[in-house]
């Protein structure tokens, strides 16, 4: 099992109880948020068949428990999940089917040091993550712990440059440095295309699949990474 973490991420404080709840209800609220929940779920379901349907899933940071009934899709799947956050497991249990939570083997700990052997899960499944951390040694330490954990694959998404919104994003992030402000989403980052895949390749990952919420247009990517060496 990996070592106490020495990476802690300024926003993985905030998800008390409160906050917590609040992540779960944000997926739910109106028409937008529901067709993006609908589009990532298709995306997940992509993802996991890339991957060869795995058996055995690590889901993290599992969150408000949002994929478990799509993971629990497989009757025969083991789902593990963990989140930094005790509150945010709390709130996961509470709010998902009965049913599903019964499927769910749930504890807390860090994507940077996870309560786990070495090769203890099929794939590691982390999905709304990467785009919270900004340093290159930071995303590395966490894909190489990855790397340690699962047998096979990671699933994992993030934003990526190369379309409409990360162009307009960096444009407001100009305007807003100008005016001396950091902006509603301060703590999440887009990354080159080409950075992060050659991170991927740096942590021992290649790449099966990739598929973009909106190709051209929107900044998330979904990738399927196999281990390699």
């Amino acid at each position: 099992m990996s070592a106490k973490p020495t990476i802690e991420l300024e926003f993985s404080r905030k998800y008390d109880d409160a906050h917590s709840r609040q992540y779960f209800l944000k997926h739910q609220d109106g028409l937008a948020r529901r067709l993006s929940n609908w589009r990532d779920q298709q995306l997940a379901r992509q993802a996991l068949k890339a991957a060869g349907e795995p058996g055995l899933v690590l889901d993290l940071p599992c969150g408000a428990g949002r994929f478990w009934s799509l993971l629990a899709e497989k009757p025969n799947r083991v789902i593990l999940a963990a989140d930094n956050s005790s509150d945010m497991i709390q709130v996961a249990r509470q709010c998902q089917p009965p049913e599903v939570v019964a499927r769910v083997h749930a504890f807390q700990t860090s994507a940077f040091a996870i309560d786990l052997d070495d090769a203890a899960v099929d794939s590691i499944f982390s999905m709304r993550l990467l785009h919270h951390i900004a340093e290159p040694e930071h995303r590395l330490a966490m894909l190489r712990e990855f790397h340690r954990v699962t047998r096979d694959t990671v699933i994992v998404s993030l934003w990526v440059d190369g379309n409409i919104k990360s162009w307009r994003r960096k444009r407001l992030e100009r305007q807003r440095a100008a005016r001396g402000g950091k902006g509603e989403n301060a703590n999440r980052f887009v990354v080159a295309r080409s950075q992060i895949e050659s991170e991927f390749s740096s942590a021992g990952f290649t790449i099966v699949d990739r598929h973009d919420f909106l190709p051209g247009y929107a900044m998330w990517r979904v990738y399927t990474l196999r281990k390699s060496v």
